[in-house]
């Protein structure tokens, strides 16, 4: 009879460490996935401006990202109407606030160093491109399309602000992963899920005072 007794209590207090480890680890999962998601949405590109890494009609993933966190080979979406009105633009960064870049000899280069570019459509479209030299501000990009014959990019506006756009304008960049949105959600709902299960493994293993059987009144004999 105590055997049972004892096996029920490990049991109980199995159930209980689980739940210890898994309601925290479930929420922190949960917290993550959401802070890690700022959000994201499809757009659809209007342009052979970026082929042939994205070709028109193709539905591309846009997550909101601060222009801070933007990075130099990023494929960027972003809005700046006195170059394009209100229309938006997808275009890959070249270049950040503090580089060089430079078009020379047919060779681009950032910081002195030659850029490979396997996404380049058809490189012999190059020549049309005058060389430019470029000292990019801080807090600004120098931006070119994948597609450089058909591409209306930074290389032509040079007169504005060395054709720098500010990190300002940027509205989200294009996840390479199209399925990273899933895998967030699927990361909040597995986070909720470990942290009901450790909710139920808590309540059903937190011990409880057995009540104990009332005293044995005394009648002594007359």
């Amino acid at each position: 009879m105590n055997d049972g007794r004892c096996d029920r209590a490990r049991a109980r207090r199995g159930l209980l460490i689980a739940g210890i480890l898994l309601l925290p680890l479930g929420a922190v999962m949960a917290v993550w996935a959401l802070w890690s998601g700022p959000g994201s949405r499809t757009v659809t590109v209007a342009s052979e401006a970026m082929e042939p890494t994205y070709r028109r009609g193709d539905r591309v993933t846009v997550e909101r990202s601060d222009g801070d966190d933007i990075r130099r080979g990023d494929v960027v979406l972003y809005e700046l109407s006195k170059r394009y009105g209100e229309l938006p633009v997808l275009q890959r960064v070249i270049g950040l606030g503090g580089d060089r870049v430079v078009f020379a000899d047919g060779t681009l280069t950032v910081n002195g160093a030659a850029v490979g570019e396997p996404y380049v459509k058809d490189t012999s479209a190059w020549p049309a491109t005058p060389p430019f030299d470029v000292d990019v501000p801080s807090g600004r990009m120098f931006l070119m399309g994948d597609n450089r014959g058909n591409s209306n990019d930074s290389r032509y506006f040079l007169s504005e602000d060395s054709g720098t756009v500010p990190t300002t304008a940027v509205q989200g960049r294009v996840l390479k992963d199209g399925t990273d949105p899933l895998k967030r959600g699927l990361g909040v709902v597995v986070g909720v899920l470990l942290a009901a299960g450790g909710v139920i493994c808590v309540v059903i293993g937190w011990p409880t005072r057995r009540r104990q059987p009332p005293p044995t009144a005394f009648i002594p004999y007359l």
